[in-house]
């Protein structure tokens, strides 16, 4: 059992990544708002997640390419090249610039929400947190930081589950929640970011290289897979929680969430109130974190992609990763209300779902890269499945907006 513990690392890493300030705001929303019936997108995207996410697992562990890495081999003589690697570096930037400026965000939030200050101080503390996060990852000395910052998401992860037994929702109301597809008027954006917030792009990038690290070779690939599965099953279901809790504790009462005190109440029944530090503590802890993972996987991404020498790859990285950090805490601070700024955040991760996912399955059918390992009729249907309906979501959700359908 210890060696099977000590095989656990990538997945974990995913899924702290995936339950950040975004996973909280946006699935308290969606029971604020929604009470249950939103449930079925949460077991939707956390089964999109494990599919997509094992893929991307199973390229590092036997290839011992990252995502990038692997997309520009593929491409290298194809007049498709640079097409390609405009469209992913593009989304793969944009996206993670989006999702910065919603992490920054939702550290932001928590910093208020444990200092009880006013919303005047919110973009001083977002300039705060983005100096440090700059900082770190100029430095690159992160990996002591991260620890700490992924124990405390832990906690709060921990905090919404034992609060779940405590508030006792309706378990027939979830349950139904889980598994009847229903989609109330108005609930088409909050559906994406639900999506965008779990199944997220940069992750397919981060996954594969972290498991090109961890893991060596086919003999492995077991390991891989159920470190990939735990993970990401555990992260799906903290998150199904947290939209429990809230319904149970904000919906009947026709309650809104507007900030971090906001998002406590659902905390209230077993912690008080000290409910307001922790919901801080954790989206604080969460935001820092992927604050740094963000924009340091986008560097990873899009320098594998340009296939330099070591050193160049390095330098691109870095400055990669500092104008990500940069154009986040932009995004953060232009005076977009805190709450929308998330929520925007993982509907842009939605948007941007399919380009990446596409891509994901073509490396993932090269038997040149995997040989017996490419994927099966089945990995392939649902793979494409999932591309299928977030693309057909967007394209709706895009239509609404506009005023076509």
């Amino acid at each position: 059992m210890i060696n099977k513990l000590r095989n656990l690392g990538p997945g974990i890493i995913v899924a702290a990544a995936f339950i950040g300030p975004g996973t909280v705001t946006t699935s308290t929303i969606a029971g604020a708002n929604f009470g249950y019936t939103l449930l079925w997108a949460l077991v939707l995207a956390t089964a999109a997640t494990m599919v997509l996410q094992e893929m991307s697992a199973r390229l590092g562990t036997v290839a011992q390419q990252g995502l990038g890495e692997a997309l520009a081999k593929e491409f290298q003589s194809s007049p498709f090249k640079w097409p390609m690697f405009v469209l992913v570096g593009i989304a793969i930037f944009v996206g993670n610039a989006a999702y910065e400026g919603g992490n920054l965000t939702g550290a932001a939030l928590g910093a208020q929400a444990i200092f009880d200050s006013s919303d005047g101080s919110f973009k001083g503390i977002v300039l705060g947190l983005a100096i440090t996060s700059i900082i770190i990852l100029t430095i690159g000395n992160y990996k002591q930081i991260e620890k700490v910052l992924i124990a405390l998401v832990c906690l709060m992860g921990i905090a919404f589950i034992v609060t779940f037994f405590v508030v006792q929702p309706a378990l027939l109301s979830v349950f139904s929640g889980m598994f009847v597809p229903h989609m109330p008027k108005g609930s088409l954006l909050t559906i994406m970011a639900l999506i965008g917030t779990t199944v997220v792009p940069y992750n397919l990038f981060l996954h594969a290289s972290a498991a090109k690290q961890k893991y060596k070779g086919e003999a492995q690939l077991k390991a891989a897979r159920i470190d990939t599965m735990l993970s990401i099953s555990l992260g799906g279901l903290v998150a199904i929680f947290i939209v429990s809790t809230a319904a149970a504790s904000m919906f009947a009462a026709g309650l809104k969430v507007n900030n971090a005190t906001d998002m406590a109440i659902q905390l209230e029944p077993l912690f008080g109130e000290y409910s307001q530090w922790l919901i801080g503590f954790g989206l604080l802890a969460a935001g820092l974190s992927s604050a740094i993972t963000a924009p340091l996987a986008t560097g990873f991404a899009i320098s594998g992609l340009l296939q330099l020498a070591p050193e160049k790859k390095q330098m691109i990285a870095k400055y990669t990763s500092l104008l990500v950090a940069v154009v986040g805490t932009l995004i953060a601070v232009i005076g977009i209300k805190p709450i929308t700024v998330i929520l925007l955040a993982q509907f842009a991760n939605g948007l941007l779902l399919p380009i990446i996912a596409g891509f994901l399955l073509y490396v993932m059918n090269k038997k040149a890269v995997l040989g017996r390992y490419t994927n099966t009729i089945v990995s392939n249907v649902m793979g494409f499945a999932v591309m299928l309906f977030t693309a057909v979501l967007g394209a709706r959700l895009i239509g609404l907006s506009v005023g076509v359908f």
